[in-house]
């Protein structure tokens, strides 16, 4: 797994996405990889807590848009990472997103799924999917209207724009920004307040707010996997590809 690396201090497991020159853009198999690492830490008494990161200057700009069939993602990404939210949905663990850099498209709806997000100042969240003829996935279309309502949600995938950490802290979107030299102070003073606590009132909290709120996830992400389906066999994200290769504005037919 060099796409990841895994650390561990005392009972806080820290997974970071590794591929710093991609600003760690994921594939098919890192977000299997990721799935696979949360639930192996679900199983695991000795964890406490699990963060999830990103090396280098971004947590994640989303999914290799140069990864699958045809040069661009396929559904088998897509499920793949309905499978890694529902891991990190469902670990008995407090998860703590820790976002050094932009979260952008699924790295976006990854953070966004961990039960607290700690932002450095210089990050932004961004639901960058419809720029490239796509929607959002990665259960972004509930976690997003859950956290912030419908109206900032639809324009978050409608007209996406960077919500910087600040804005995001405003909105409810995210648990805490704080300044970029201290985001490793803050995620360490966290993640041990959460490594000494009751564990099983933390799984308990966590289960119970899950189950209130995150009422409509699974019905998203099963939407998510058939719409994206479609527009994935369009030309309009063939163009979108091309495009972000020539490094140029697509142009939209809606065919």
């Amino acid at each position: 797994m060099s796409d990841i690396t895994v650390s561990r201090d005392a009972a806080v497991l820290t997974i970071a996405i590794n591929r710093p020159e991609r600003l760690n853009s994921v594939t098919t198999d890192v977000l299997n990889d990721l799935a696979d690492l949360i639930l192996e830490a679900g199983a695991d008494p000795d964890v406490r807590v699990i963060t999830l990161t990103g090396t280098g200057r971004a947590f994640s700009s989303g999914a290799d848009l140069k990864s699958g069939a045809g040069g661009k993602p396929g559904t088998d990404t897509i499920m793949a990472a309905n499978r890694l939210i529902r891991a990190v949905r469902d670990a008995r663990q407090p998860t703590v997103a820790v976002v050094n850099g932009p979260a952008v498209g699924v790295g976006c709806s990854l953070a966004l799924a961990a039960d607290l997000v700690l932002a450095s100042s210089n990050a932004y969240f961004l639901l960058s999917f419809t720029s490239i003829g796509l929607m959002p996935d990665g259960g972004a279309t509930a976690l997003v209207p859950t956290a912030v309502g419908r109206a900032r949600a639809m324009a978050m995938a409608l007209v996406p724009e960077r919500i910087p950490a600040s804005e995001a802290v405003a909105w409810g979107l995210i648990y805490q920004a704080v300044d970029a030299e201290e985001l490793d102070a803050a995620a360490k003073a966290l993640t041990d307040r959460l490594a000494t606590g009751a564990p099983l009132a933390l799984a308990a909290a966590k289960k119970a707010v899950n189950a209130a709120t995150l009422t409509s996830l699974e019905g998203a992400l099963g939407r998510e996997l058939e719409g994206q389906g479609h527009l994935l066999r369009t030309s309009d994200v063939a163009e979108a590809v091309v495009a972000f290769g020539e490094k140029r504005p697509p142009k939209f037919t809606g065919a």
